[in-house]
């Protein structure tokens, strides 16, 4: 059953006690209900081993630590890895957000944000939370062979659980593109998911080799990077890549370009 945000339990966490009123006040406009606060990185850890919630909406800095430190404790408990993580920042320095992306947040909200852009982030981690399958008309996703390559393992881990939401069960991974020039030569794939930044060898490093090789040279290529929105990258596309994707690895629109590439041949 697809949930809605009327069935989300969400943990808010903001050291502001204004901004805490404003963002649940927002939180209930788009009919979410169910809503615990935290105003410490403390109280968030605390209420989060009482009660895990289905997602978790951060500001950046608290007293005693940052959003950054709690996702990492969060990804590195089984138990709460796979909880949405929304940062709400007026941080905008690209260096400052670039752990976050690499880290798997579900989306990053500015300060202060709109009913739409808070929309589609829910939206995002409803997604998430609700697998929903990506019906193709020439095949069955279920047969899909699937490598991503990614030099992060937290960036793998998400783009994985998102891509087996949407029903794709053969999935391979690659620390870097040079393993995965190794095995693309010994595995047949269907689709690769990559980085941009990776060291050794690059995602359009690795998008040439793959258009390069006859063998190989069919296969779509979803390039993933945080860095989509960046000039120099508007060239890539003359590697060979057949769609670019921004990070956060967004459900929705990953849904919407796996269709129209898989859907090509």
């Amino acid at each position: 059953m697809q949930l809605s945000t009327q069935d989300l339990d969400i943990l808010l966490a903001e050291p502001s006690d204004v901004q805490r009123k404003i963002i649940r006040q927002k939180l209930k406009a788009e009919h979410v209900h169910h809503i615990a606060e935290a105003a410490s990185l403390t109280e968030a850890l605390s209420a989060i081993a009482l009660h895990r919630p289905d997602a978790i909406t951060s500001a950046l800095h608290f007293a005693d630590g940052t959003a950054l430190q709690l996702l990492q404790q969060l990804k590195a408990d089984p138990a709460t890895a796979d909880i949405p993580f929304l940062l709400v920042s007026s941080e905008t320095r690209k260096q400052q957000l670039e752990a976050f992306k690499q880290s798997g947040v579900i989306a990053i909200l500015p300060k202060p944000f709109d009913a739409e852009q808070l929309g589609k982030a829910l939206n995002a981690a409803i997604d998430y939370l609700s697998p929903s399958e990506l019906e193709l008309d020439l095949f069955d996703v279920h047969d899909v062979r699937v490598l991503i390559v990614d030099d992060s393992r937290l960036a793998r881990n998400h783009i994985r659980r998102v891509l087996s939401n949407l029903g794709m069960q053969h999935i391979a991974e690659s620390e870097d593109g040079k393993q995965a020039m190794t095995l693309m030569q010994q595995q047949m794939f269907d689709l690769v998911v990559t980085d941009y930044n990776m060291p050794e060898v690059n995602g359009e490093e690795l998008t040439r080799f793959i258009r390069e090789h006859s063998t190989l040279s069919h296969i779509p290529v979803l390039m993933v990077t945080s860095e989509a929105n960046d000039a120099h990258l508007a060239n890539i596309a003359q590697s060979g890549i057949n769609a670019l994707c921004d990070k956060p690895f967004e459900p929705a629109a990953v849904k919407e370009l796996l269709y129209r590439l898989l859907n090509q041949s």
